[in-house]
């Protein structure tokens, strides 16, 4: 087996693919027993760190969303000086 790349490491994209090569693999049945828990867990630790990431991103597109949300548009805004 090929060292694995820390998942912290990994971008995005590099974790998803990785992710699903092991389903592809998992859902084979071709693996034995020890082969699968190992892999199964190192894809539950993909799991989890993409969606993290898909939390964080959601979270920051909310934030900017609302940014934009208060900020509003020129027209909008009352620029008097009253």
């Amino acid at each position: 087996m090929t060292e694995q790349k820390p998942i912290d490491e990994m971008s995005f994209r590099e974790a998803m693919t990785e992710l699903e090569g092991i389903v592809t693999l998992l859902e084979s049945n071709t693996l034995e027993l020890e082969d699968s828990l190992k892999n199964y867990e190192r894809g539950v630790a993909l799991l989890a760190s993409l969606q993290k990431r898909l939390s964080a991103a959601d979270q920051q597109v909310e934030v900017l969303v609302g940014e934009l949300a208060f900020h509003g548009s020129d027209e909008e805004q009352d620029t008097t000086l009253s």
